[in-house]
């Protein structure tokens, strides 16, 4: 006879902040979301993130839960929302990788000041590409490079508004930080 509680007791307890029924739950369905995300993504440590991303979201959204429904297909679900949202982030980064267009000298321009310029755009590629998180260097890539608007890159990337100018401004201070030495 099998002593496991059932899934609908144990997202009862969950929907009442039961950190243990969750646990349980977690260990139940974790592996079966784990290997189909990975079977998606064919990357470990990507498949690592979004399934723990899957559980913090079902921990945050515990008090809609419903009992009665299959908590895996659930789970599957959101990680399969999270997956389409990560190869649509995915997609968007391989296209604006090598999208920054290098300084361009012209006839008037002083040779001194030409190669601190080109310093301060190596400077700044290296920056944009070294020092953002994908997440912000795509969406500040989208904004300076391809002059979408902020509700353009939310609806491209599934975001909100407010999330699109968090990551900018996120973008823009870590380049103040970053290039302090070379903008007077």
């Amino acid at each position: 006879m099998d002593s496991q509680p059932p899934d609908a007791y144990l997202l009862e307890k969950v929907r009442n902040s039961d950190v243990e029924a969750f646990r349980v739950l977690f260990g139940r369905h974790q592996p079966a979301v784990f290997r189909q995300v990975l079977f998606q993504v064919r990357q470990t440590e990507l498949a690592r993130d979004i399934v723990q991303e899957t559980f913090v979201r079902i921990w945050e959204r515990r008090s809609s839960l419903r009992p009665q429904l299959s908590f895996l297909a659930y789970a599957l679900r959101i990680s399969t929302n999270l997956v389409r949202d990560a190869m649509r982030q995915r997609k968007t980064r391989e296209r604006l990788d090598g999208n920054i267009p290098p300084p361009a000298l012209s006839e008037g321009d002083d040779p001194e000041e030409a190669l601190q310029l080109a310093a301060l755009q190596k400077r700044l590629i290296s920056v944009i590409n070294d020092d953002l998180p994908d997440r912000c260097r795509t969406i500040f890539l989208l904004n300076r490079y391809e002059k979408k608007t902020n509700r353009e890159i939310a609806d491209l990337l599934g975001l909100s508004i407010r999330t699109v100018e968090h990551q900018i401004n996120h973008a823009l201070k870590v380049m103040r930080r970053k290039l302090k030495g070379y903008v007077r």
